[in-house]
């Protein structure tokens, strides 16, 4: 019955037949077979059918809600009985929005001095995506916004404040300036993360709050990219204060306060809301709040 809830789960993940089969490493006439010996146990049809993937029926969506709770507390009862033998191992899955991710090694280096038979795999998603990879049972927990948008079921721990500043390479364009206002960011020729990151959408928010167009000559899903073009002296960004202090990057740019507002939103981490939770996620939290600066 797990193996095939498993299967159903990948397959309202991957809506494609095909596709679920290669990631459940079957054949796709196992998985159909699968498929509808979940649905005679159950007495309900589960997925729409026509010569491709239609979607779930309402009984497959609620289905899939007690499919996830399921394979999730058998995962966190076979991860329990492991650690209790082997302390803890494997490799740890953590997805991080961009704007965090110069910060997550805060949180990776003293765990493994606890637990050093564990790996991490760090992936850079935004908050949408992470939100749907902890439903789907893909990550331990994610690092994302906490206040800006609506969350799932989740647990949470505040891990800081992000504030704002605008960053230019080119000194003359503010001089010595120590503050500019969100109106006035505007008016640089602006390098911005992509439109699917909250990120983007808390600078917008702002800008269109300030009466300022929001109009980026560059957009990128990558951090890095957004520093090398700042670096050109061509553009000017908006980034997180807690990003430009930990790429220690003062001594070749310059980054100002935006005030009116002085805004700040909360990052921290989520795990999915399970008790009990895996050994993992609960020894996560635990070194969240350990780190939290709140």
């Amino acid at each position: 019955m797990i193996d095939k809830l498993e299967m159903f789960m990948v397959l309202a993940r991957e809506q494609h037949f095909g596709h679920a089969a290669e990631e459940c490493g079957v054949t796709q006439p196992t998985l159909s077979s699968a498929l509808r010996q979940l649905e005679d146990h159950l007495g309900v049809v589960l997925v729409k059918r026509g010569s491709r993937y239609q979607g779930l029926t309402p009984e497959g969506e609620r289905v899939l809600e007690w499919a996830r709770h399921i394979v999730g507390s058998t995962r966190s009862m076979r991860d329990e009985m492991r650690a209790m033998r082997f302390g803890l191992t494997g490799q740890v899955q953590i997805a991080v929005v961009p704007t965090a991710l110069s910060m997550i090694h805060e949180l990776t280096t003293p765990f493994r001095e606890k637990h050093p038979d564990v790996t991490f795999a760090i992936l850079s998603r935004t908050s949408t995506e992470i939100q749907a990879l902890l439903d789907d049972l893909q990550i331990d927990v994610g690092i994302t916004y906490l206040d800006n948008e609506p969350l799932g079921r989740v647990t949470s721990i505040p891990l800081y404040y992000e504030r704002y500043h605008l960053v230019t390479s080119n000194f003359d364009d503010i001089g010595d300036r120590e503050s500019i206002t969100w109106r006035e960011a505007a008016e640089f020729p602006l390098c911005l993360l992509t439109p699917d990151m909250q990120n983007r959408r808390i600078i917008n928010q702002h800008l269109n709050e300030a009466g300022a167009r929001v109009a980026p000559t560059l957009e990128s899903d990558s951090m890095i990219a957004l520093f090398t073009h700042v670096h050109t002296g061509n553009w000017a960004s908006i980034m997180p204060v807690k990003m430009i202090q930990e790429f220690s990057l003062h001594d070749r740019v310059k980054s100002i306060p935006i005030i009116e507002p002085d805004a700040s939103h909360l990052v921290g981490m989520i795990a999915a809301k399970r008790e009990p939770a895996t050994p993992v996620v609960s020894a996560l939290l635990k070194e969240a709040k350990l780190l939290s600066e709140l």
